[in-house]
């Protein structure tokens, strides 16, 4: 069901509690890549520019949940987001929840921005406890969540903080919104030819997912390391790449599935390997089954074509899961021209989506990440919305 966003509701003179994902990668105090801060920047434009005052709440790695811990400080956030925005934003306390953050919240003037500490120094955010998050939302008039990557997650920002506020608005951000839209809502009823393209490096990852878009796809492609556990349980010699033997007999499941729902299963056709896992040694492309001693480790040339040609003619394409080591050189062109096939599929007037994690790394390192309808920023979340899973962030939101 579709959910009111944040351009339904007046914000003027009201304290907008927004929960983001500004878990960004930072080395030595600098942000290596900001994509998850620009991504939320229309929600806190759109409340800030309506004279709204936006409280900003988000988590920052894997902290012990005892306190304040340096390398997991949002300070350098705060810092990077002021710039983007052309304005200051502010950083109150070491803590979400002490004496000064409450009174930073409570001295803003409409249009101001305040980000709070990382709330996973406390333990109480995973566990969803609701005394910590009515502490949170503590004046708080509208609840906004835009904060996919974590959107899985029934953590107190999440769900308890909304849970806290029955009675005031409970919003989507732009960001969620469009994330459900080209997640949920365009596999729902994708246009026709619809291909799936999953890779990565386990079976037991991608599982659900292949389970509940099989009936909808006319192709699924398999790719990565996945693959291999595909092709053992078709009887191919796969040398010695990866392969997850506890779940062969459920690979030759889905295959079976595949056939009698009549959607074609795609696997690689020849590979790139190497005696070793590094972009240095004997590295060799065989046709058809791999040579002992050898690993797979990105598919060959002969797959990328096909891979392209099934991409080429789809209307409907989502993609979770790089074909192979794309962080190496030279096994990183079946990810890349898997990218560039959607990317001409784009233009071609197909809706093209990357479900997060790693695909979405590897997009954004080629370079292409504009050129598709959408490239979700959360791995997981993205990964369970494919699998048609509900989360119960969303359901608690106000229906539109």
């Amino acid at each position: 069901m579709a959910k009111k966003n944040v351009s339904a509701v007046d914000v003027s003179g009201k304290r907008v509690f927004v929960r983001v994902d500004f878990n960004v990668p930072i080395e030595g105090g600098k942000i290596s890549d900001d994509r998850r801060i620009r991504a939320a920047l229309p929600t806190i434009r759109s409340i800030v520019d309506r004279g709204g005052r936006a409280i900003l709440v988000s988590h920052l790695g894997r902290p012990e949940g005892t306190g304040f811990e340096a390398e997991f400080s949002l300070e350098p956030v705060a810092k990077r987001l002021g710039e983007m925005l052309g304005k200051p934003v502010g950083f109150p306390s070491k803590d979400c929840i002490d004496a000064a953050s409450d009174a930073a919240v409570a001295g803003m003037k409409n249009g101001d921005v305040v980000l709070l500490e990382n709330v996973r120094f406390h333990k109480a955010e995973k566990k969803g406890d609701a005394a910590f998050a009515a502490k949170l939302a503590h004046g708080a008039d509208v609840y906004v969540n835009d904060a996919f990557g974590t959107c899985h997650r029934p953590e107190a920002s999440m769900v308890a903080v909304p849970k806290s506020m029955a009675g005031k608005p409970r919003v989507v951000g732009f960001l969620v919104e469009k994330e459900i839209k080209y997640l949920s809502g365009a596999i729902s009823s994708p246009a026709k030819p619809f291909v799936v393209v999953l890779g990565g490096a386990k079976v037991s990852d991608k599982m659900a997912c292949i389970d509940n878009l099989l009936p909808k796809a006319d192709h699924v492609i398999v790719g990565g390391a996945m693959a291999y556990t595909f092709l053992r349980a078709l009887g191919k010699k796969v040398g010695s790449s990866r392969v997850e033997e506890d779940r062969i007999s459920d690979a030759k499941k889905t295959l079976d599935l595949a056939a009698k729902l009549k959607c074609q299963l795609h696997l690689p056709v020849d590979h790139v390997c190497n005696t070793q896992f590094s972009e240095h040694g004997d590295i060799e492309v065989f046709d058809g089954e791999i040579k002992d001693g050898y690993m797979g480790l990105d598919i060959g040339p002969k797959t990328q074509t096909q891979f392209a040609l099934l991409i080429a003619r789809a209307k409907t394409v989502v993609w979770n899961g790089p074909m192979g080591v794309f962080e190496m050189g030279p096994f990183s062109v079946g990810t890349k021209e898997v990218a560039k096939s959607m990317v001409s599929a784009t233009k071609a007037g197909a809706t093209t989506v990357v479900g997060g994690g790693d695909s979405a790394a590897a997009v954004e390192q080629f370079g292409l990440a504009d050129g598709f309808s959408h490239v979700s920023t959360g791995g997981g979340a993205s990964l369970e919305m494919l699998e048609g899973k509900a989360f119960e962030s969303v359901d608690v939101l106000d229906n539109a």
